[in-house]
């Protein structure tokens, strides 16, 4: 936000001129009293960051004009290019409109440009109403935004202002009388989150600048200089759908917020350092103000004892920000304790980038959940490439497995027993019933019969380059991938087996009109999976929807017709929660986790990724197929199955023997008056109750079908009857 002259308190101006130009008034553009310390430390010492000889109106043609990157001598063409600008800017406009486009142009700390947006952001009023204290923090960090950052470092950003409050005494615009109890003043910040919520979608946009940055540093203009994003006058046009990404993002506050509850009721308060005092050791020893004291040579106690200091401190919450006094160590821990999220929507018919979710709050955790280099173990998200690459490999997905536990050798002669969540050992299972209720031990028979090495090479052929080691447990998910890449993968699925790889921008056009070479992949599109294998896992995806571990993603979520299939992951002690949803036009990826992997739910009923990531997808959904504008990606089908794969899939999902089912007669004799209760499934209910309970149901549910259909064949019959009397 702009604002003139007239609108900035004239403290700002004072404090400005004393810190960094007090010859500002008398120069024509170059301070030449300050130009030897200038030559010396910056061009021949080569200290880019030294300063102190740049004038307010060389820094504001360094604001404008952004420093290029020549062949030799950069420091001394630019410093020289900043002069010449600088004299322009003096022969062309007024002391009062120099340093009010200076404080326009200028950027503060937490990506605030301005200073009516600083004013706004740091002490929520406007650059007219700023006091001289408060004045001289923001011109304070000028010198290094981040560093004295007030939110960030307080007593450093502390000593800062006072360092500028001393200049304004030494030039006179404050008495020592003044100065002194200015300098007592504490920092007082009165911080608005309000200006960090506005932007849309934060963790796309630096994802979208870094990469951008790395693009035009590949590709320089036509003088070989490298285009600057912020002022070149580019125009970049992406892929990413407003509504979606806010309705992505509503979802994840709306489900993160619950989780958290159950978290924190979970483990009680501390309760996850109590049980493991390392977790919160090793983050603070990560942290800057600990590495800082480590450097000026202080013991570890002595550390510890100036991180329990209470210092007003900004802390995240669900309820809303809040200023507390509270020691860093403590708000270290505050902040461990956040399970976050991630969250990728795709369009899989052209690899459109439609929503994107890297975390719960972008200006408390800046780490990405989407971005390629975050990478976390899958879990049973992975099964579904195992068992198309089980189809490919010619495997009846209608063949019967053993659900049995067996014993493995691993390469290292180690023993490995892979067990289910259930105890289902005694069930024979097809494909889809293994994939619908998520059984281990049969995916790790499926993965040795279709060959791990096939299995990796189609994943690889889906858009997975992270490490994947060549073990069975891969098909429990034991790798380490990106949700970037799974979501990549499943594109797969939805397409008739063509990979389509992630675009994020549609077009870049200069400020001529030029528009750039499309960032496009190298190969976009990819056939890595024949039609047959694609559509026989996509109809298996649907029954872990409609049947399977992601049931609820329906008729808790409000999901009833738009066609998806989906696939939920947990991985080992439920450190992430995972779930993969395919439908024709979208494609959605969603991870739930802590930072820190020891940081996790201990039961599996809360941390699994049905029950964490499985509601943001059914939440982003739900707001989907209400909103009529998105009825096109609501009501897309997928293609029928051919007749032949059809056949192929006409089979029950699991056969029991009949000693189970023995077992399980036994079991409804006792139990007869549950025919007319409620049979859902309870959590503390034993697999063969559960088992019973599902059969149950689908007896019931058969039943009111062969029900409807006599009386549609009755309908008919007399219908027929009529039309022969006539």
């Amino acid at each position: 936000t702009e604002v003139s002259y007239e609108a900035i308190a004239p403290v700002v101006m004072d404090a400005l001129i004393a810190t960094e130009d007090i010859r500002f008034k008398q120069h024509g553009g170059i301070d030449y009293t300050s130009m030897g310390r200038v030559l010396v430390r910056s061009i021949l010492m080569g200290d880019e960051s030294s300063g102190g000889g740049s004038t307010i109106t060389q820094q504001l043609a360094k604001n404008l004009y952004p420093r290029k990157r020549y062949w030799v001598a950069s420091m001394l063409l630019n410093k020289m290019r900043e002069m010449i600008t600088a004299i322009r800017l003096e022969n062309i406009y007024t002391k009062e409109e120099i340093i009010t486009m200076y404080l326009n142009t200028v950027s503060f700390a937490d990506q605030t440009f301005g200073i009516e947006t600083a004013a706004k952001r740091f002490f929520s009023v406007s650059a007219a109403k700023l006091k001289t204290d408060q004045a001289a923090l923001l011109v304070g960090m000028l010198k290094a935004t981040h560093s004295y950052n007030p939110r960030l470092f307080p007593e450093r950003a502390l000593a800062r202002r006072n360092v500028v409050i001393g200049q304004m005494q030494k030039y006179q615009f404050l008495d020592s009388l003044k100065a002194d109890s200015l300098k007592r003043l504490p920092l007082s910040l009165q911080y608005s989150k309000t200006l960090t919520q506005a932007p849309l979608a934060p963790y796309f946009k630096e994802y979208l600048r870094t990469t951008l940055q790395q693009w035009f540093n590949e590709h320089p203009n036509e003088e070989g200089e490298t285009y600057n994003i912020y002022t070149d006058g580019l125009k970049i046009y992406t892929t990413l759908d407003s509504r979606l990404q806010r309705y992505a993002e509503k979802a994840v506050v709306q489900q993160m917020t619950e989780v958290q509850k159950q978290f924190l009721a979970h483990w009680g308060q501390d309760g996850i350092f109590k049980s493991n005092p390392a977790i919160a050791d090793d983050a603070i020893k990560r942290t800057t103000r600990y590495q800082r004291l480590k450097e000026e040579g202080l013991s570890e106690e002595d550390i510890i004892k100036e991180l329990s200091k209470k210092i007003p401190t900004r802390l995240f919450s669900w309820r809303g920000d809040k200023e507390v006094l509270m020691s860093p160590i403590d708000s270290v821990k505050h902040h461990l304790q956040f399970l976050n999220a991630g969250l990728l929507a795709v369009d899989p018919r052209n690899g459109n980038v439609v929503a994107w979710v890297g975390g719960i709050d972008h200006e408390f955790f800046q780490y990405d959940h989407v971005r390629e280099s975050t990478k976390r173990q899958v879990g049973s998200i992975f099964k579904p490439i195992v068992y198309a690459t089980a189809v490919e490999q010619g495997i009846d997905p209608c063949e019967l497995i053993p659900a049995n536990r067996e014993t493995y050798i691993d390469k290292e002669g180690e023993e490995w027993s892979p067990r289910n969540s259930q105890v289902d050992y005694e069930v024979k299972y097809t494909m889809r019933g293994a994939m619908a209720y998520s059984v281990n031990t049969v995916a790790v028979k499926t993965i040795l019969k279709a060959g791990v090495e096939n299995t990796i090479k189609l994943a690889r052929d889906m858009g997975i380059v992270s490490e994947l080691p060549d073990v069975p447990s891969i098909s429990l998910g034991s790798a380490s991938v990106s949700l970037m890449e799974m979501t990549t993968a499943f594109t797969t699925f939805a397409t008739g087996g063509e990979r389509v790889m992630p675009v994020l921008i549609t077009s870049i056009v200069d400020q001529d009109g030029n528009v750039f070479k499309a960032m496009t992949p190298e190969e976009p599109r990819k056939k890595v999976l024949s039609d047959k294998a694609s559509a026989i896992t996509n109809a298996m995806l649907r029954t872990v929807v409609t049947e399977g571990t992601a049931s609820r993603l329906r008729w808790r979520y409000g999901v009833y017709d738009m066609e998806v299939g989906g696939k939920t992951g947990t991985t080992q002690s439920n450190a992430d929660g995972w779930f993969m949803a395919v439908s024709p036009q979208l494609v959605v990826g969603t991870w739930v986790g802590a930072d820190d992997p020891r940081i996790r739910f201990r039961n599996t009923e809360l941390g699994q990724g049905a029950s964490t990531a499985l509601p943001i997808t059914g939440y982003f959904l739900n707001q989907l197929v209400n909103d009529k504008d998105f009825k096109s990606i609501a009501e897309a089908k997928f293609p029928a199955l051919e007749p032949d794969w059809k056949d192929m899939l006409d089979c029950d999902l699991y056969e029991l023997d009949s000693t189970l089912i023995r077992r399980i007669e036994v079991m409804a004799f006792e139990r007869d008056s549950l025919l007319t209760a409620d049979t859902t499934a309870k959590a503390d209910e034993s697999f063969l109750e559960q088992l019973y309970n599902r059969k149950k149901r689908m007896f019931r549910q058969q039943e009111k079908r062969d029900s409807i259909a006599r009386a549609d064949l009755i309908k008919i019959i007399e219908s027929e009857n009529e039309s022969d009397d006539n």
